[in-house]
């Protein structure tokens, strides 16, 4: 089964850097404070397209050759990484099709538009969006950019945690929140090669648990699309290749409700004066709600994003 090691990420740092940005690492005494421990924020919020799906995109695409390219990208996404494969591909010419549910934040949508791509819309309850992106495959020829089951997405996405642990080396544990799970595998893959004793932990809506249902059964369980507010977590079930991945190396899922969701975003907004979205301020719940075990001195925590609609904001 293909997977990545360490260099793979260090690798597609280097690849990646005409289209990510090094986003800051910010502390906040409140945080702290709230926390009853240093807080490093990695904020993927910050990052070209709003969040960190920049990374795999760009590294996959990146990768292909000329002749590849000439039969275009096709990405399924209900936003972030339909807008990270949008950028990618029109940085390098290609024609860009996006499977997008029809009920994704209009923001998001929007902004794929405005990228140039085309939007092909789905139902998450009737349809089937690999089914309907092999389709698109065997018509044009195109190459899958898919969000996170492919080695050179989870290379990519493990780029956060390089840079994050290169500004600040000393971290106790590192939180991230999952979806399909390319951001922890690859997270998980260079940070156990650069600190082997780092505790790491996942952090998942309770209303979109599939991965913590997978880890407790020791395979992958598939659940009903799930309807939190957190869209960009709304995977059915982890990663083919993810899983694997996360099972060796993540000491536990945590689970946060919708309200700790909301609030977290609030004090983000409040306290640290920034904004996330709210898959993005998933992994800080878990730390704001205090869900981490005892012991932990220092936690590096990635919020994976910040394109929120207005609409939504208003909510809050």
């Amino acid at each position: 089964m293909p997977t990545i090691a360490a260099d793979s990420v260090r690798e597609a740092a280097k690849r990646i850097r005409p289209l990510a940005l090094r986003t800051p690492v910010m502390t906040s005494p409140a945080l702290d404070g709230r926390a009853g421990f240093r807080v490093f924020l990695k904020c993927e919020n910050l990052q070209r397209g709003g969040a960190f799906k920049i990374r795999g995109a760009s590294n996959l695409i990146l990768s292909l050759s000329p002749d590849e390219l000439k039969n275009g990208i096709v990405a399924f996404s209900s936003g972030n990484h339909a807008i990270a494969a949008a950028t990618a591909a029109g940085h390098v010419g290609a024609r860009a099709t996006i499977v997008m549910p029809e009920d994704s934040p209009r923001a998001k949508m929007e902004q794929v538009r405005s990228l140039g791509a085309r939007i092909i819309h789905y139902n998450r309850i009737r349809d089937d969006r690999e089914a309907i992106a092999a389709g698109i495959l065997k018509e044009t020829g195109g190459t899958l950019v898919p969000p996170y089951d492919h080695p050179l997405i989870m290379a990519g996405q493990g780029t956060v945690a390089l840079e994050l642990l290169a500004d600040a080396p000393a971290l106790d544990a590192l939180v991230v929140c999952v979806g399909g799970g390319g951001l922890i595998a690859g997270s998980c893959i260079i940070a156990k090669s650069v600190t082997p004793a780092i505790r790491i932990f996942g952090v998942e809506p309770e209303l979109a648990n599939d991965t913590a249902l997978s880890v407790a059964a020791g395979r992958r369980i598939t659940i009903p699309p799930p309807e939190s507010i957190a869209d960009g977590l709304r995977s059915p079930a982890p990663g083919v290749l993810t899983f694997p991945v996360i099972q060796r190396n993540v000491e536990r899922i945590l689970l946060v409700s919708e309200d700790e969701i909301r609030a977290t975003m609030r004090f983000l907004l409040d306290r640290v004066k920034i904004l996330v979205e709210p898959s993005g301020a998933v992994s800080l719940a878990a730390v704001l709600f205090g869900k981490l075990p005892p012991g932990i001195g220092s936690a590096g925590v990635i919020l994976s994003g910040g394109n929120v609609d207005l609409e939504f904001l208003k909510t809050l």
